[in-house]
C-alpha cells in the first residue's frame, strides 16, 4: 500500500477511497463494534469514521505516523465523541483499547495490543479456578501434572477447569465461530 494513500483521497482520487476502506476497514469495524452497543450502531460508527477520514485527508502526514495511525486517531475520537453522545462521558474502560492502540507503534503490533487487552479481559472474567490453571499452563508453562501439584487439585479437576475455562474464552472472544460477519451482519 502506498504511504500517499491519504494524499490521493485529498487530491479526490475515487480509487483512493475505495481503498482505504479496503485497507483499513477491519481495523475500524473491530474498534467500532467493541464500543457500540449494537451491529447496526457500529455500522453507522463506521460510516462517520470514514466521512471524518475523507474530510481530514489532507492533514495527513507521514512524518506524524502512518496511515493507520492516523485513521485509529480519528477513530478514536469519533467514537469517544459517540460514547458520550449515547451514554453521557464514557467510563475509562470503555475506551482502553482505542489508547492502547492510538500509542503503539504503527503497524501490526497496536492492532495485537487490543486484541491483547481483549484477551486479558475476557480472561479476567472467567472463575478463579478457570482463571489460575490457565494462567499456570499460559504464563507459566506447566503440565496438567506440574499444575495439579502446584494447587493441590486433582489432576482431572485441572484438565476440567483448563477444557471449561478455554471453551468460555473461545466463546467470549468469538473464536467458536459464532462471531458475527461484519459486511452480512450474521454469523459466518
Amino acid at each position: 500500500m502506498s504511504e500517499f494513500l491519504l494524499r490521493r483521497v485529498a487530491a479526490g482520487d475515487k480509487a483512493a477511497v475505495g481503498e482505504v476502506v479496503a485497507s483499513f476497514g477491519g481495523l475500524v469495524w473491530s474498534l467500532a463494534r467493541r464500543l457500540s452497543p449494537t451491529p447496526a450502531d457500529a455500522e453507522d460508527a463506521v460510516q462517520e469514521i470514514f466521512l471524518d477520514v475523507w474530510k481530514s485527508s489532507g492533514r495527513f502526514d507521514p512524518a506524524q505516523g502512518s496511515e493507520k495511525l492516523f485513521i485509529a486517531m480519528i477513530a478514536r475520537r469519533r467514537l469517544i465523541d459517540r460514547l458520550r453522545r449515547f451514554r453521557g462521558e464514557p467510563e475509562r474502560a470503555d475506551t482502553e483499547a482505542l489508547d492502547v492502540l492510538a500509542f503503539a507503534d504503527p503497524g501490526v503490533s497496536g492492532e495485537r495490543a487490543v486484541d491483547a487487552l481483549h484477551a486479558a479481559r475476557a480472561v479476567g472474567s472467567l472463575k478463579p479456578d478457570q482463571q489460575k490453571v490457565i494462567a499456570l499452563a499460559v504464563l507459566h508453562g506447566l503440565t496438567h501434572s506440574e499444575i495439579a501439584e502446584r494447587t493441590g487439585l486433582p489432576l482431572g479437576t485441572v484438565k476440567t477447569q483448563m477444557r471449561r475455562g478455554l471453551i468460555e474464552l473461545r466463546t467470549r472472544m468469538g473464536l467458536d465461530g459464532t462471531a458475527e460477519d461484519p459486511v452480512a451482519g450474521r454469523a459466518p
